[in-house]
């Protein structure tokens, strides 16, 4: 069975560096896209899930701006941190289970929620080295 069609983000950051938060897919599910769905993020999550929400954020800022985007090979556990308030659905009816379903940020909110990954061009946090780590 052939794997369904996936669009890579070429130059996307792969992970977190240093830690293993993923932020993309190698190869589609021959299954079909894992569903993406709010997660809750309760005041209470560890600094590190907090560092990689505003890793990948400033990386989805930094590779697609304020213009929509395919999901393709994005991970779909990363997207549901942010799916709902930082990053909205870009078309209507949305696809929660597609690899071709269109994102877009919801600028305002992801500056409000989140203000480091948009500090032009400065790290998410002081101890970032600058180096995305790319698979």
């Amino acid at each position: 069975m052939p794997l369904p069609d996936m669009t890579k983000h070429r130059g996307f950051p792969g992970r977190l560096p240093g830690t293993d938060f993923q932020f993309t897919l190698r190869r589609a599910n021959k299954k079909g896209a894992t569903p993406i769905v709010r997660r809750e993020r309760h005041a209470d999550r560890r600094p590190a899930d907090r560092r990689a929400d505003t890793a990948f954020l400033a990386a989805l800022w930094a590779h697609f701006g304020d213009e929509p985007f395919e999901r393709g090979n994005l991970d779909a556990g990363r997207l549901s941190w942010l799916i709902g308030r930082e990053v909205v659905p870009a078309e209507d009816p949305f696809d929660p289970a597609s690899y071709q379903a269109m994102l877009r940020i919801n600028v305002k909110l992801a500056r409000a929620n989140f203000p480091d990954a948009f500090d032009d061009g400065a790290a998410p946090e002081d101890d970032w080295d600058g180096d995305w780590d790319e698979e």
